[in-house]
Formats: structure tokens, C-alpha cells, sequence
């Protein structure tokens, strides 16, 4: 789609050319030369400045992507000419149905327009996209747009947009419009990349994703680390979803994941699994500081419980429990499982003795319960109240119980 008001300004001056072998260049540099650059935002910004040093007036172009992300619809990567890097920006779920989405070229081109090329130094003759006023007050003088098809009907779209005075020439565009099937195919395979990356870090965690990238796939791959082990359960749900309705239990149970889990993430520590109302974290003992994280993110996500059940009881609910069971020790952190079904995950002792302690914060109503080994190793950080010796379910030797103040 070509916009009427593309007649150019004879007066503009002569743009600085660029060889004619310069196209081919960038061709075969991007679809040969690049197989090492795992991140495509990389690979865009240096497109640009290759495009730049070729002689084309690119002061500004974006990606702008359509994805299924636990957490958004889109994202934008927007390069500016001079910057290193490029800017990062997602939109979240509902963006699609804006009314600022649907006045703007990206919105035509993923309704099937096959180009966009808009000359901005030259005052509108009609209704424009509300984009254009701002890249307008930017100094650009012409934007142009394509789609990039992937593989399935997926369509993303690819801009750039000139300061030139006139604008790109005609030849910059037909080269800016040869590129953009092998901008398609690169960004493809890069986006196919993030995503998986993205869903293993939302599955199993950052630290387990790496390891899963990086080879660690055979049943028994893994190694043996020192962390302190935090397992946390829910009261009384098996009462509460017998009683509530179905939408209700999945909100308490997203709103009761959500109040654990962003602390636990924020202070260093990586969920491995939820298991049905509960969850099993690590904080990694290469980090110095882990167990007073862990304490940290305790703390704060006590808390978000506190706000959770405010508005729980204002709906007529009842105050959510929760057991919180800590350890710390060496588990064994690898693939567990069937041939066929695979399970990264931590095993060994120190997560057993954990899980006891869970379990006994029902027997003597405190709810987070830690051992003598985890309160000897983080030190003086808080004043933990010694509660006595206990057996544990599967331990011979009673052990020394502490709990926080006032839980």
C-alpha cells in the first residue's frame, strides 16, 4: 500500500548514493554471515548501521512482533540512528483491541497491507495514522513499513523511517524492500529461540532453563549444588475446592502463587515446580547472601498474603493458611524421571527434611518453621525463636525447630 502523497520535493539536495554491490553486501552478510549472533536484536541494530555506512538514511526502524508470552501480546525492538543498542518495549494482552493499535500502520499491515510508505515532510492532504505527528516532531521526513511472514500465516512487521530531507530515494527503498525476506527469515529463526527460552524459563525457572539449553536433556544429566530449600503449602484447599466455584479456587490459587512467588524471584531464587497448592523453591548458595534472601522474600510475600486475604474476606472468603517449610543443603539438581516424560528438578535429603518441616507447621500452628542448620548458616539476620527438638516423619534424630517471630 503506497500513500498518495508520495510525490517528492524536487528541490530536496542529491542523497549520498551507495555502490551498487552494497545491497548484495548486507544480503549475504545477513543471510550468511550472522549464524553466530543468537539475539536478533543484536543483529537488527548492526543492520542498521550497516545500512547506515552503505549510504542509506536510516534514522530510525523497529521489529515489531505478535507473540504467545505468559505475560504479553507484542514487543518492539526500536533502534534510533547513533544508539548501540536497541529499545525494548512489550504490550500486554488486550493492546490488539486499542484504539491507538488500530490507528496505525502496523495495525494495517497485520490486516494484510504488503507496504507502507508515507512521506512525513509533506503537510497531510487527509486523516494519517496518529504515529506520524510524532515521528513528524522527531525531524523524520518518511516512514515506510513491511510485513515479515512466518512460517504458520504469522505476520510481524519490519519499519524504517529517513531524516533525510526528501526522504529515501527510490532505490533505497526497492534495497530496504529486497532485505526484508531475509529479515523475515533471520528474525524467524532468532524469535523461535527467545520463545523457547522463554517458555523453559516460565516452566522450570532461569537457572534450570540454561542448564537445559545448554545439553543437560539425558534422564540422570544434572549435578549437586548447595542451596537452601523453601517448601510452602496451602491450607485447606481441598475444603475450599470442594466448595468454591471453579474460576474462583484458579484466581485464589493465581492470587496466592502471585503473592509467593514475585518475592521469591525478585530476592534471587528460582521455582522449580508447583505442585498442585504448593511450591518448591531454591535459593542457590553461590549467592552469599541466599539465605538471607530467602528470609527476604519470606518476609515480603507474608506480606502480599496479608493484602490477599483482606480482599478474600471482603468477598466473603475465608483468610487463606499457609505452611512454610525451610532447609538448607546439598540436592542433587537434574533430569529425573521416565524415558519419555522428564522432570528437572532438586531430590535428596535436605529437600525431605524440608518437606517435614512443612508439614509439621500444621501440627504446632506456626507457619514458617526452619531448621537448626539453615538458622546456624544465615547468621544473626533475624531473631529466630527456638521452638525445641522434633522428630521428623523418616528421621531418626530429633532436630532443633526455629520459627519467625509472630508467625
Amino acid at each position: 500500500m503506497t500513500d498518495a502523497n508520495l510525490a517528492g520535493l524536487s528541490h530536496a539536495p542529491a542523497p549520498k548514493p551507495f555502490w551498487p554491490s552494497q545491497p548484495y553486501e548486507i544480503l549475504n552478510w545477513l543471510v550468511l554471515e550472522t549464524s553466530n549472533q543468537r539475539f536478533i536484536d543484536n543483529l537488527f541494530v548492526e543492520l542498521c548501521q550497516r545500512l547506515n555506512a552503505a549510504g542509506v538514511a536510516v534514522a530510525r526502524a523497529s521489529l515489531n512482533f505478535f507473540v504467545q508470552h505468559p505475560q504479553w501480546r507484542g514487543a518492539r525492538m526500536l533502534w534510533s540512528k547513533g544508539s548501540l543498542e536497541a529499545e525494548f518495549t512489550t504490550y500486554a494482552y488486550g493492546m490488539e483491541d486499542s484504539e491507538e493499535f488500530r490507528n496505525s500502520p502496523i495495525y494495517a499491515i497485520q490486516s494484510g497491507a504488503e507496504e507502507i510508505r508515507y512521506r512525513l515532510d509533506i503537510p497531510p492532504t487527509g486523516p494519517e495514522y496518529s504515529i506520524y505527528a510524532e515521528l513528524r516532531a522527531e525531524g523524520l521526513t518518511e516512514y515506510c513499513a513491511w510485513p515479515l511472514n512466518h512460517t504458520f500465516d504469522k505476520r510481524h512487521v519490519v519499519t524504517f523511517s529517513s531524516d533525510r530531507p526528501g526522504g529515501f530515494t527510490d532505490a533505497e527503498i526497492d534495497m530496504l524492500r529486497s532485505l526484508v525476506p531475509a529479515i523475515a527469515l533471520v528474525s524467524e529463526i532468532r524469535l523461535k529461540n527467545r520463545m523457547a527460552r522463554t517458555l523453559l524459563e516460565t516452566y522450570v525457572g532461569p537457572h534450570a532453563s540454561q542448564a537445559i539449553l545448554d545439553g543437560a536433556t539425558r534422564r540422570g544429566s544434572g549435578a549437586t549444588v548447595g542451596a537452601a530449600i523453601l517448601i510452602c503449602d496451602l491450607r485447606d484447599f481441598t475444603h475450599i475446592s470442594d466448595l468454591w466455584p471453579r474460576d474462583d479456587v484458579i484466581e485464589l490459587l493465581n492470587g496466592y502463587f502471585d503473592a509467593m512467588s514475585e518475592p521469591i524471584e525478585k530476592f534471587g531464587g528460582e521455582i522449580l515446580k508447583f505442585m498442585g497448592d504448593g511450591l518448591l523453591a531454591i535459593f542457590p548458595l553461590s549467592n552469599p547472601n541466599a539465605c538471607a534472601n530467602l528470609i527476604s522474600a519470606i518476609e515480603e510475600a507474608q506480606v502480599h498474603l496479608e493484602a490477599l486475604n483482606e480482599a478474600n474476606m471482603k468477598r466473603g472468603h475465608e483468610p487463606l493458611g499457609y505452611g512454610i517449610g525451610v532447609h538448607v543443603g546439598d540436592v542433587m539438581y537434574g533430569n529425573i524421571g521416565s524415558k519419555s516424560r522428564l522432570d528437572f528438578t532438586v531430590i535428596g535429603p535436605a529437600v525431605n527434611i524440608a518437606s517435614r518441616l512443612e508439614s509439621l507447621t500444621k501440627e504446632i500452628k506456626r507457619s514458617v518453621l526452619m531448621s537448626e542448620t539453615f538458622v546456624d548458616m544465615a547468621g544473626n539476620i533475624r531473631d529466630f525463636e527456638s521452638i525445641g527438638a522434633h522428630t521428623l516423619r523418616g528421621l531418626e534424630v530429633p532436630i532443633n525447630v526455629y520459627a519467625l517471630p509472630a508467625t
